[in-house]
């Protein structure tokens, strides 16, 4: 059994034809996130209606975890590695390792769509932005962020504040667009990667001032 590629159909039964087209317009992508990008991806479980691809009946995460028994395809691939390597787990989604590249600061998605537009205005320097389909705003800033968080927020004076923002860093993994994200629907990017702020995302701090600020408010 294949699972569909993109939107949020779910679980599927795909006809050969159809592997073959969604198999190359996916591994399209992946090459483009290791090869321009410089990102490693982890092929991911798929979920529909509560059931995950992973097989396991008391997954704790399904549709949002990688696939235990498929190898990582790593920064640097070319397209024909991607094609061979993504031919064993067609219809996987895209995740990626956070920690690495990158960490990501992780926010619900009305005060980070609000706190973009101010960033923006402000001209700050802006990595990639993705909007999950269970809510959420996800930054992406230089890796150390997670570590840093509670110092960098005392010193801003949010450290006592009851803020909705979560910094993932080392062992984390996030769905990347277009892949479907635990069975909700496909995540989609709200500022795309470029050369530049895919290989060398802004610091948390220079963002985490507009992010609690705006969360707080919210």
């Amino acid at each position: 059994m294949g699972f569909t590629i993109g939107g949020s159909r779910g679980i599927s039964q795909i006809r050969p034809g159809s592997r073959r087209r969604a198999r190359t317009a996916e591994c399209t992508v992946v090459a483009e996130y290791t090869g321009l990008w410089g990102w490693d991806v982890a092929p991911g479980a798929r979920a529909a209606s509560g059931e995950c691809s992973c097989g396991a009946g008391d997954c704790a995460s399904p549709g949002a975890h990688p696939l235990r028994f498929a190898p990582e395809v790593p920064a640097g691939a070319t397209l024909d590695e991607v094609t061979r390597a993504w031919a064993q787990v067609p219809g996987a989604a895209l995740l990626l390792p956070v920690g690495r590249a990158f960490d990501i600061l992780d926010v619900a998605a009305p005060a980070g769509r609000r706190a973009l537009v101010r960033l923006e205005r402000m001209g700050l320097p802006l990595g990639p932005v993705t909007a999950t389909p269970d809510g959420r705003c996800q930054f992406f800033v230089a890796p150390g962020a997670a570590d840093e968080l509670p110092q960098l927020l005392y010193r801003m004076g949010w450290d006592d504040a009851d803020l909705d923002l979560h910094c993932l860093g080392p062992g984390a993994h996030i769905t990347a667009p277009p892949s479907d994200h635990a069975g909700l629907g496909p995540v989609s990017w709200l500022r795309p990667p470029s050369l530049d702020t895919a290989t060398a995302p802004p610091e948390a701090r220079l963002l985490l001032g507009t992010l609690a600020y705006v969360c707080h408010r919210s």
